[in-house]
Order: C-alpha cells, then structure tokens, then sequence
C-alpha cells in the first residue's frame, strides 16, 4: 500500500507541475468548490466573450471531451444561462476522479478550451480541485438533470454467511486468490423485466457502474428502457432498480441499488413556485417507518442557511406526507428567458432548487442521504411588446420606442408597407435605429422616421389636416436558439399643415381670366367649372395653360358655364364658378366665384317703328325654358331661342305693346314672361319689361334733292380707347399681379414681364405702338432721377442691359395681336452712381394708337426708330397726328431688394 500511494502522490506532483505549466494562471470569474458529493464549476460569461466553450476531464495523462453522453454516464452535468454564465456540476464519484485515503479524499482536474473567432484568439484554461468528503452515508442517492446515482457501501464479507462454492466457469478463475480482488461482474435490472448485463453491455447502453475500496457506484441517465415511471404520493418519479454483482474466484457479493428521481411535482402561481417531494419514497424504503435525520435546501448544488433563505423569502418545509419548497418568482437566484412561441413573445422564469434530506428507516437498517437538483422552469407567461410613441407632429418625425425585452432577445428586421428592412439597411435610409438599456435590465429599442420618407402612407382626413400613417412590424430572434417572433404596430400623427389651393381671377369686356395655384400637394384636385368637371376638351375650349405651380383658363361670359345674374339694357352681370374638389372624399377645397358687368345691347328701339328685345335665362328661375316665353300676346314667340337666349322683334304697335306720354317722351311697353299661366314656380315669375322712348317735340328737317344720292360714306368719329399695363409673373405672360399684389417684390435679378393692352375695342385695323417708356423711383411720371427703357420705339442704346421685345401670339385671351405690345426689363439697368438701385420704382409708357391702313400714317410700319433717322421719324409722326392717339400708362410700384 506504502508503494502504491508513493507512485500515487508523484502522478499528481507530475500533473500538478504539467497542470501549472500549461494554464499559467486561472482568470477571475472562473472557480471551483466542494459542495459535498458534488463539485461545482463557475464560469463567468464575460469570460466566454464571442468563444465556444468546450470541457474536457483528465484521465491520466489524457483529457476526455465532456460530450453529452459522457456527461450522463460518469456523473457530469452543464448549465448555462442566456448571459454565458456557465455551471459545471460532477459527482464526487465521477468516472475521472481520483480517490484516496479509502474514498476520503478526491482530486479532479478540467480543461476548458475556448475556441477562437475572427476577433479574438483560442483560450485553455486547466483548474484542479481537491475535495475532502468523509460524510458517507451507507446509501447516497443523486438525482441530477441528465442522470440518476446510487451510491452504496461495500462491506468486507462475512465467509460463513455470504460465501458460497459456485460453479465452475470457463474464465472465471482469477488467478491467485490470495491476491484477486473483487471485481464488477454483471448487473441485473429488476424494473420491469428482469434482464442480465455483463458491465462491458451496460457500459455500451450509457450505465455507469464502478467500485471503489469503499463503495459500489450504478449510474443511469433518464428514461432507458430499464428504467419505469411510478407514482409516489402523487408525483412521478423515474426508477432503477439493479443487483450489482463482485465476484472473486470462488466468491461472489451482490450488492442492491434503487434509485428514485422526480420528474414533476411542481405547482405555479403568477408569484410563486411550489415544489413538493415526497416524505417517503416508497421504492427506495423497506419499512414504513422512515427517522427524518435532516434536511436542507439550496440553490445550485449549494446549501442555504436559514437567514439567506428568510431574506429571499424561501421557505422548506416538512409536513406528514411531504417536503415543500416555495420559491418567489423572480427570485435572484434564478434569472428570466425569453421564448418565442407561435412567433409571439413569452418569458420563463427558470431557477434550481436543491433539496437534501438524510433519513433512516430504523436501528436495522442503514442511513440513506438523498440530494435532488431540481431545474425549473416556469410555463411562458405572454409579454407582449409596447410601442412608446413620442412624436412631435410638428417636429414632422416618426418618434417612438418598442420594449420591453430581456437582454437575449434581438432586433433583426423592419418590415415596411415597401418591404423588409435589415436594422444596417434602416440606419443607412436615416431611421436612426438605436438599442437602449433600461434602467430595470431590460432594452427596448428607438428609431425615427421622417414623415417624408415613402413608408410613411400620407391621406386627408379633413380639408387641411393630413395623416401620417406608419404601420411597422418589428421582427425579433431570441438568443441563442434564434427563436422569431414579431410585433406589429401602427403610428398615426397629425398636422394642420395643407395649404389649399387658391384661385384669382379678373375680367375684361368678353372673358373671365382665372389662375389657380395649386398648393402644398400639387394638381391633386377636380376642378369644376359651372356645372362641369374641367374635362381635356373643355380645358381645350378654355384655353388650358398650366406649368408646375398653376394653371389657368380664359371663359367667355356667354360660356355654357357662365350663369347670369342681373340684366340690365345696356349690361349684363355674368358670374363664374369655380370649385376645386378633394377627388377622394369630395370635400370643397376651394369655392370661387368671379361677378363681372360685360357690355351687351339687350333692348333697340328703330325709328321705323320696330323693336328687338333679348331675354336670358337667369340664375334665379333655372328651370326656365326660353323658347316658352311671349309678350303680352302670347302668339307672339321668340323669333330665335337656345338655352341662353330668346330674341324678339316686333312692331310698336303689335303683340300687346302699350303706349304712354311721360313729359316730352312718348314711352311704348311690352312684357316678357311666360303668359297668363298659373304661378307655380320660380319660373312663372319670370318678366321682364322692354320699353323704346321717343322724343316728341323735335323738329327734323328731310331735304330731298330730285338728283341721285352719291354712295353713302361712313365718316370716323371719335372713340373713346383704354390702354393698360400689367406685370406678367414671367415669360409665358398667362399669369399676371393684380392691383392687390402691389407693392411687387423683386429680386435684382429677377427680370420684369410687362404687357400693354389696347382695352374696349375689337377694330383689327388699329395698333397699338409704344413710343416711350422710362422707370422713376416717385409716382409722377415728370420726377427724376429717370431711366430710359424704350426711346422712340427702340430699346435704350445706352443701356448695357438691352430691354427685349416679346412676340404676341393668339390665345383665348388675346384676339388681336396688334393690341398688345411686351417687353423685358433687366433690373440691373436702374443704376445710381454705378450701384444697382434697391427700392421702390414705376414705369411709366408713352402709347400711340394708330391706324394701320392710313395711307398718311406710317408710324405704324416700323419695328422702331434708332438715333440716325430720329428727324425723319418725327416728321413722320407730326404728318400723321390726324390718324392717330396718344395715351399714357403706369405700372403699380414695384420695390427692388
């Protein structure tokens, strides 16, 4: 024996200095303790940062990887938790410890290897540890996650009562007797059907079996086929029995070993775990009398002494029939993890309680300890996830928060109304994606999205109010299994920020001009002109301009979609309707209407005694049908009728036509009306009284002559003409300030669009010609300082900045080309002392009208008049005073900045 524990202490003196070569130095976060039968090894997982773990046993000279079947068939057990922190749990009994002083001492030595990454390099960490354990109990009992041991002593045989003379074997003899001791020989299992394994058979289907000077060890992993699952007052265990045999030569000892472990047992509440073991497993007692001798409880493998157990509020307790361990969830030995179920999210509360108990049945019998690690896991309770909206609208950013999560859980994708983002893809698009760590543990991330961004849906849900909708859904793994699941969410923000469209529109003697600028969304509206949506023909008929602010169109006042209001003899009142529509939920965005007075002969009086009277259909009677209509004698119809008009003509002494004296006046009367129907409607109501006035104290003398009448000439008489200047809004000259715009503010360089009309005339055979014009920065047109801009028909030589004429063409709005004349001014011209002008300014126009077909006039024919033919030009325009007019214009003020 000497001998043999002096070749024992030089191994492990040998591996001791090979252990300390090789590891060097062990790093904090990695221990190793007794904790009685079992030893236990922690890892901290800050230690296992972007590494595989793998655990190896020495066995000798040699390490043996720690595989799963490994694991339960020699007595080692590994846990970790969603943080890395690993547990490594083995029987003092295990297949690779080295026992000595007859099982009183046990020395066990681990290699860790943590493999490397791209990031980091390979680690090896080797730990030895000696445990003393004196404290056997005649049958020890573990009951472990992955295996069930039973441990039982061995006694020196009693010659007389266990020895027997057996049969001679082929191969049973041992060699010298005196010398051989006793050996496993076979193991037979009595659960269920009795079956006989040699312990080569028993090693190969995953049972430990093995004996030491002291004690016979049978291990077995949960559910082998020898095993069976009984019930023991109401809880299910898994059982083993087996006889173990020792032979020696002649000899031979059975030894009897059950095992019982609990497979269930536990309750649950949404605070607390229950735990119950029974006071008497019935499998492993021979008596029904069982003396409790202790008990404990402990959290991994470790005991608790009772004021730890106080101050976490754990209680064990012993009642007839039971052990029972409470347990609060969430306790701060155990930790939560996260499950994805069903692609919904769910936590676990997973911790393991150790019970241990020591029993003896009575005098006759041996004492028997029984430790139980027990993992927990409690059924997954639903946490769905929360989104946090913290939007500003005004801020007109996405804000918001989705949370809570343990800290295994991650974000992996965003699935848009455009598609599925990765959380890179997302940042990159400026979603500003972040993860937070709360203050209780748990994380939630952030991301913002721009209510611009295209997976955010924009719809109207009042005139002006536009909705930012944003539905998102977050896809989530759980680590390390990379469970999914996802949550849905929908954001919705809203902002007072449409600017409607607006319409602006003016009149002159036949059209009604109006512009409408489209908005804060665009040409994204139904116009209805009248009655009618702007269809492309009527848009057509109108003479549709549009760019990418505004368009605009040009309705006679006789237009189908002209409606008139009042009529008078000489005028009448015609109104337009213009209504832009939200083409989706038909709200009124903008309702526009435009009155004008166009002239409009509607009653003639002949001196031959005849009359002619029009009647219109008016906005007050719509129903009216015109071609019903009569005078007084209701024979007398319409000559003409249509849907707008009903002309009449007739003689003053016909159709019902009264006549009165009023002073030197003889006034003659008629009505228009529907006749002597009944009264029912609008349109019954309908009348319109026409009168002609004669003079009757006027004296007209007819002289006659017998000689023949020369060809009647028509002589000119003297008109009354109107010309005005607009400021155009650019080039294209179809959008033009009203008075209400004035003062106009412009840019130095922004050029100036003017337009001169000749007004109140359709006569083809006049023009209008500017003569000169110049810019002041007062409103009288004789102030100074003056800038020429045209001189004589012709742009102003002396001004670096040439003004440019602009060609006219025909339009719905411009009939006659000759009656207006345009022009561009560059503002840079206006100088003072070599600096360009800022401030207010006028431009004022000298316009001649002329006669184009004049055969004294020609004025008219030249595009302008330069320097070297002034003097022939004015004498030109002196020879032709007689055909021509002179009139003067101005523009509104205009400021420069």
């Amino acid at each position: 024996m000497g001998r043999f524990l002096g070749l024992r202490t030089l191994w492990f003196l040998l591996m001791g200095l090979w252990i300390q070569a090789e590891k060097h130095s062990v790093p904090h976060g990695l221990d190793v303790e007794c904790l009685g039968n079992l030893v236990g090894l922690s890892l901290d997982g800050s230690l296992l940062w972007e590494h595989q773990l793998e655990i190896d046993a020495a066995d000798g000279s040699t390490f043996v990887p720690i595989t799963e079947r490994v694991a339960s068939q020699c007595g080692f057990r590994r846990r970790s938790d969603p943080w890395g922190n690993t547990m490594l749990f083995a029987s003092i009994q295990n297949c690779f410890v080295e026992g000595a002083d007859d099982d009183q001492i046990f020395d066990l030595t681990i290699r860790l290897r943590l493999s490397g990454s791209p990031k980091s390099d390979a680690v090896m960490h080797t730990v030895s540890k000696t445990c003393p354990y004196s404290a056997w109990a005649s049958r020890e009992i573990i009951c472990n996650h992955n295996y069930m041991e039973v441990s039982v002593r061995r006694r020196i045989p009693n010659v007389e009562e266990f020895e027997k003379e057996l049969p001679e074997y082929e191969g049973f003899d041992d060699g010298d007797e005196n010398r051989s001791p006793l050996k496993l020989w076979k193991v037979q299992f009595h659960t269920g059907e009795a079956k006989a394994m040699t312990t080569e058979e028993a090693h190969d289907k995953g049972y430990g079996l093995s004996i030491s000077s002291t004690r016979a060890l049978l291990r077995s992993p949960f559910n082998t086929p020898e095993s069976t699952t009984v019930d023991v007052s109401g809880v299910p265990m898994q059982l083993i029995k087996a006889s173990t045999y020792l032979k020696r030569k002649w000899m031979m000892k059975q030894l009897y070993s059950a095992a019982a472990c609990p497979t269930g047992g536990v309750t649950f509440t949404e605070e607390m775990i229950t735990w119950r073991l029974p006071l008497r497993i019935s499998p492993l007692l021979s008596s029904d009398y069982v003396h409790i001798i202790e008990y404990h409880m402990g959290i991994q493998g470790k005991r608790l002494d009772a004021s730890i157990m106080a101050a976490r509020n754990y209680k064990l307790t012993m009642t007839d029939s039971y052990f029972i361990v409470e347990i609060p969830v969430g306790s701060v030995d155990g930790y939560y993890k996260s499950r994805a179920l069903d692609y919904q999210y769910y936590i676990t509360y997973n911790v393991e309680p150790m019970l241990e108990v020591l029993w003896k049945e009575d005098a006759m019998y041996d004492d028997t300890r029984y430790k139980v690690l027990y993992p927990i896991i409690t059924p997954p309770m639903a946490r769905p996830p929360f989104i946090q909206d913290n939007t500003v609208p005004e801020k007109r950013v996405f804000d918001f928060f989705v949370g809570s999560f343990l800290s295994d859980v991650e974000l992996v994708n965003i699935t848009f109304t455009t598609g599925v983002m990765s959380i890179a893809e997302a940042n990159v698009q400026g979603f500003n994606v972040q993860e937070h760590i709360l203050p209780t543990g748990l994380k939630g991330y952030s991301l913002q999205v721009p209510f611009s961004d295209p997976v955010v849906h924009k719809e109207n849900t009042a005139v002006d109010v536009t909705d930012y909708i944003l539905p998102v859904t977050f896809g989530f793994v759980t680590l390390p299994e990379n469970g999914p699941f996802s949550h849905p969410g929908m954001l919705k923000a809203s902002l007072q920020d449409v600017v409607l469209p607006t319409v602006i529109g003016t009149c002159d003697l036949e059209y009604f001009y109006v512009t409408v600028e489209y908005g804060s969304q665009g040409h994204n509206f139904v116009t209805v002109v009248g009655q009618r949506e702007l269809s492309p023909d009527i848009a057509e008929e109108y003479g549709y301009i549009h760019n990418d602010t505004h368009f605009s169109i040009a309705v006679h006042f006789l237009a189908q979609d002209a409606v008139f209001e009042m009529v008078w003899a000489s005028l009448l009142r015609s109104r337009l309707n213009v209504v832009l529509k939200n083409p989706v939920h038909g709200w009124n965005l903008n309702d526009f209407s435009l009155s004008c007075s166009f002239p409009m002969t509607m009653i003639e009086c002949f001196s031959n005694g005849t009359m002619t009277a029009l009647a219109v259909k008016v906005e007050s009677v719509p129903d009216l049908i015109l071609s019903q209509l009569t005078l007084r004698d209701s024979r007398c119809k319409p000559a003409y009728s249509d849907h707008i008009f009903a002309f009449f003509s007739f003689s003053l002494n016909s159709c019902g036509t009264t006549r009165k004296f009023i002073n030197n006046y003889m006034i003659y009367e008629n009505e228009v009306s529907l006749g002597s129907q009944k009264v029912t409607t609008a349109a019954d109501q309908y009348l319109i009284t026409v009168s002609c006035y004669y003079g009757i104290n006027a004296t007209y003398t007819l002289p006659f002559s017998t000689v023949p009448n020369p060809e009647p000439v028509v002589h000119a008489a003297l008109g009354v003409f109107m010309v005005g200047m607009q400021l155009a809004l650019d080039s294209s000259y179809s959008v033009f300030y009203l008075d209400e715009h004035y003062p106009v503010v412009k840019y130095l360089r922004e050029p100036l669009y003017f337009e001169v009309e000749l007004m109140r005339t359709t006569d083809p055979q006049v023009e209008l010609f500017l003569e000169n014009c110049w810019a002041t920065t007062e409103e009288e047109r004789t102030s100074v300082p003056k800038w020429d801009i045209i001189v004589d028909g012709c742009e102003n030589l002396a001004d670096p900045y040439h003004t440019i004429f602009h060609g006219v063409s025909a339009d719905a709005r411009v009939h006659f080309r000759s009656h207006f004349k345009r022009f561009e001014v560059k503002m840079f011209s206006f100088t003072l002392d070599g600096v360009a002008l800022k401030g207010q300014i006028f431009v004022h126009c000298d316009v001649v009208i002329c006669d184009v077909n004049s055969p004294t006039d020609s004025l008219c024919s030249r595009a302008c008049m330069n320097k070297q033919n002034m003097s022939t030009a004015s004498k030109r325009v002196r020879r032709s005073t007689e055909n021509t007019h002179m009139e003067q214009v101005s523009s509104g003020p205009i400021v420069l900045i």
